[in-house]
């Protein structure tokens, strides 16, 4: 009998997982799917969408390939794309961008990759915009930069060379100063990363969330030599500082 009853709940569990499972595969493929986009594999990274469990996943596909990135990247920056960057061997640009804001916040023209915009693109909106509503209850309306490209050994904290090239030297990186706010205040992380303030728990929850949007981040609690800016970079393997 309990095993007639086992058997049965089984066959009901799989009967649902199945059904479920055609359900989705339907609603995916269904040209009007009413799928929203945040939830729908097919359709191509918004940066607007609400994080769901796919975002991941439609991230990385726009991270790989130069065309959808800059087709994800359409959904909120403001940038001109360029002709491939080269400066000898080891230094230029690939998927080349002149990006200008994101959303409606302004960025001081920048040459950089299309990828690092993008990640900053998904940091300003899910992470800057409502840490700033949070902690300071105004919106950024400008961040504030050291550039992206620079053809450049890693610099050292005795200010010697490395002789190896920084990710700066093929605009994988992104080095960000401070921002300015709705309400007529800026901050920077020189001035107010360690005071204590509601600047500080901004720039401090910013920093944070970066590490999820980038591969690399470097605070001014990595060394000296980010004193003063996030280093913020496309490439590497998880360091959050």
């Amino acid at each position: 009998m309990i095993g007639k009853v086992i058997i049965s709940v089984f066959s009901t569990i799989l009967s649902l997982a199945l059904t479920g499972g055609v359900v989705i595969v339907f609603l995916v493929f269904w040209e009007e799917t009413p799928l929203p986009n945040a939830w729908n594999p097919r359709t191509s990274l918004r940066v607007q969408d609400p994080i769901t469990s796919i975002t991941g996943f439609k991230f990385s596909r726009a991270l790989r390939n130069g065309a959808a990135c800059t087709i994800a990247l359409k959904s909120a920056g403001s940038y001109v794309e360029l002709p491939t960057k080269t400066d000898g061997e080891l230094c230029g640009i690939k998927d080349h961008i002149l990006l200008s804001g994101i959303g409606n916040m302004y960025v001081k023209p920048v040459n950089t990759r299309c990828q690092t915009a993008l990640r900053v693109a998904m940091w300003t909106e899910h992470v800057i915009q409502p840490a700033a509503q949070r902690n300071l209850n105004t919106s950024v309306i400008e961040t504030h930069h050291f550039s992206s490209y620079n053809c450049r050994e890693i610099r050292a904290v005795n200010n010697s060379g490395t002789k190896r090239m920084s990710t700066h030297a093929t605009a994988e990186a992104i080095d960000i100063q401070g921002f300015s706010f709705a309400d007529d205040t800026r901050t920077t992380l020189l001035e107010h990363w360690g005071d204590g303030s509601a600047k500080s728990k901004f720039l401090k929850e910013v920093r944070d969330g970066a590490c999820d949007w980038f591969r690399v981040t470097l605070s001014p609690e990595y060394n000296s030599l980010h004193a003063d800016h996030f280093h913020l970079q496309h490439t590497g393997w998880g360091l959050c500082r």
